[in-house]
């Protein structure tokens, strides 16, 4: 089984406000970049959470076999609730759309994912370059340059 390292993030100006989303899958020594905004006013962990479903939905575009996945994030929201991986949990709680397009995305995949929580602003490479994407993503939507959007 493929072992793939992914990195997320997410941002918000204003929380609530316009948002942004990174996620960076390292595979082989190949990265791949993904990242987006909302211009409707969203939350930073709504955001947050967008990077991990849109980097599992890119994931099962390009990957057909089943991947071991180790999403690392420096969100405490996405860590503790990821582990409760139940429609019936998600279904009176924030944001479980999201979580419903998450829990789909990783049964469509047959995905073995597993979470990390690594430290924010630490200098971990990845998750300052996931951050920054983000945050710039964010200032998009702000600014109204929605074409990434």
């Amino acid at each position: 089984m493929k072992k793939i390292i992914g990195y997320t993030d997410g941002a918000c100006s204003g929380n609530p406000g316009v948002g942004g989303y990174a996620g960076i899958m390292i595979c082989k020594g190949q990265e791949r970049v993904i990242y987006g905004c909302s211009s409707e006013v969203t939350t930073n962990n709504r955001m947050e959470l967008t990077a991990v479903v849109e980097l599992i939905n890119w994931l099962n575009k390009v990957q057909k076999e089943p991947c071991e996945i180790e999403i690392r994030t420096d969100s405490q929201y996405i860590i503790d609730c990821q582990a409760h991986k139940t429609k019936a949990w998600f279904a009176n709680r924030p944001n479980h759309d999201l979580w419903f397009q998450l829990i789909e995305a990783g049964v469509k995949g047959k995905h073995r994912i597993r979470f990390v929580k690594v430290k924010g602003h630490s200098g971990d490479e990845y998750n300052e370059k996931c951050d920054k994407l983000a945050k710039e993503q964010c200032i998009r939507a702000k600014h109204g340059l929605l074409k990434t959007c």
